[in-house]
């Protein structure tokens, strides 16, 4: 049978809710997989959203359908339990421009330097941080570092250029490293779709890196900040029920468009660039994830010290800006 036959077979949707419930295990799903794997989801959301839900559950088992870094995240912040990446080839192109071995010489050439890590990153360079922040807190996160202090930023090169606008701060040094999704995200594009779509809302989702150019274009001044919603998850599926608009443009990765039109079906939702599709998060599968609960494959585990190290980077920014909380899908009972 192939994917396209199994995207929506209830028998193979029932299959997986059964022997999830019979393994003990919660299936989250990010916004941006495929939509069959959304639906046969227990919680949906962002990355760190998800791992902290994870960490809540009372679930043995964690299949984190998402990429290889969210899945460490949820390792981390959840020791005890079995955590789950239904295929290995799930990578993130933001989080491969920096490793620890290159963190750790940019520190050494800025010694006394405050690292701030992107959410966006691999265990051990979160071990070599100091705090990590997601895009909708980073602005507060270097707001709470002494503005004597030196920050060496990572590794999207648009967020950092966005944090060091808002916070005026000249002494914050950028890695340049950027999401493969986001260069078709430019503000040309943008400007060309809201000149096509005049009555539409524009939406930025900014929790990963695709949609950071965005939100760099809007402070910048390179697109018209009128009309622009820079939302979380939930605030993006909140918004339409909220607003007199009938059309919304959404800058983000096309993922979050299936959850967007089936909580908000009154409403036409628009990607500001079609072609803005990770190829990452498109590869999960609904016979991957029912794999990955038959043979108990393939567990992400992170070194107890790395894991330590790590823990603390993401416990400073949660103390300081918290993530959004996902919700559950529909038609699942989380207690399942």
């Amino acid at each position: 049978m192939t994917t396209l036959e199994t995207a929506h077979d209830p028998a193979l949707h029932e299959t997986i809710r059964a022997l999830a419930a019979e393994r003990n295990a919660v299936i989250l799903a990010h916004n941006y997989e495929r939509p069959e794997v959304q639906d046969v989801a227990d919680f949906v959301g962002d990355s760190l959203g998800l791992s902290r839900e994870a960490a809540r559950t009372d679930a043995e088992m964690i299949v984190f359908c998402g990429v290889h870094f969210m899945a460490e995240t949820a390792a981390i912040l959840s020791p005890s339990k079995t955590v789950l990446l239904p295929d290995l080839a799930a990578g993130c192109s933001l989080a491969a421009t920096i490793d620890a071995e290159q963190l750790r010489a940019w520190k050494a050439e800025h010694p006394g330097a405050v690292v701030v890590a992107y959410v966006n990153t691999s265990a051990e360079v979160k071990a070599e941080s100091d705090y990590c922040c997601t895009s909708g807190n980073a602005v507060e996160i270097v707001n709470a570092i002494p503005r004597d202090t030196e920050i060496l930023f990572l590794p999207d090169m648009f967020l950092g250029a966005h944090v060091r606008r808002m916070t005026g701060r000249e002494n914050i040094h950028v890695w340049m490293g950027e999401c493969h999704v986001h260069a078709g995200i430019d503000p040309e594009h943008i400007t060309r779709m809201r000149s096509a779509h005049p009555g539409a809302e524009f939406l930025i989702h900014p929790e990963c890196g695709c949609a950071t150019s965005a939100v760099d274009a809007v402070s910048s001044g390179a697109v018209d900040a009128t009309g622009v919603q820079i939302l979380s998850t939930e605030g993006m599926i909140r918004r339409p029920a909220l607003s007199d608009a009938d059309e919304f443009i959404v800058a983000t990765e096309i993922g979050i468009l299936h959850r967007l039109r089936r909580e908000n079906p009154s409403k036409r939702f628009i990607a500001a660039n079609d072609r803005a599709s990770c190829a990452y998060m498109k590869v999960t599968t609904l016979p991957k994830v029912l794999r990955a609960l038959e043979r108990t494959q393939y567990r992400i585990t992170v070194p107890d010290d790395i894991a330590a190290r790590a823990r603390r980077a993401i416990e400073r920014m949660v103390a300081i800006g918290p993530a959004a909380t996902p919700t559950p899908a529909p038609g699942v009972d989380p207690g399942e």
